[in-house]
């Protein structure tokens, strides 16, 4: 790898420690690693690759978004806290794509103070689904981001191991909670 593209990792791996310390710590973002969503991957999971791709998107094309706002919508994209492939659940809906961003923001505002544009970012990623479009540009690309690592999560194109050893050095090894593996 050369330099300059270590450093950009390292910097993008830095900013989301920073922006989004207080979402990696708490538990129900934790609790997110035990519930699959596409493929092998869990939430959790999937949502730091999202806030990884956003930056790194960001930075790469230059979109000068709110480094902040884009990272914190990022990781609370899918915060909607079930497995949404359990049948068994009294609240299952098979159209958990069109519903979810509603249910993650809900969940989001308990949790965490959202500005105005995580709020367009979580509640707007599953665009063209949900019909009103991203008002902001992080939105706009939260959901570019969101659409490229879902569509390889669910081809299983992922590179699993690069993205347990990225889970470890931003969120840590002793930061997971109630004895989850990091292998998931």
């Amino acid at each position: 790898m050369n330099r300059n593209k270590i450093r950009n990792t390292l910097e993008i791996r830095n900013a989301i420690r920073e922006h989004g310390s207080d979402i990696l710590k708490h538990p129900n973002f934790l609790d997110s690693a035990r519930n699959i969503q596409h493929g092998d991957v869990s939430v959790m999971k999937h949502s730091l690759k999202v806030a990884y791709a956003a930056a790194w998107l960001n930075k790469k094309l230059h979109i000068n978004c709110s480094e902040r706002d884009l990272i914190r919508g990022a990781l609370l994209h899918d915060y909607f806290l079930y497995d949404w492939h359990d049948t068994s659940r009294k609240d299952f809906n098979p159209l958990h794509g069109f519903y979810h961003p509603g249910v993650a923001l809900r969940n989001a505002r308990k949790d965490f103070v959202l500005s105005d544009k995580e709020e367009d970012i979580i509640s707007k990623h599953m665009w063209p689904m949900t019909v009103k479009p991203p008002k902001c540009r992080e939105a706009w690309v939260v959901t570019a981001a969101d659409k490229y690592i879902s569509t390889l999560e669910s081809l299983r194109l992922h590179n699993r191991s690069r993205m347990i050893r990225l889970r470890r050095r931003i969120i840590g090894k002793n930061n997971l909670h109630n004895g989850q593996k990091l292998n998931r």
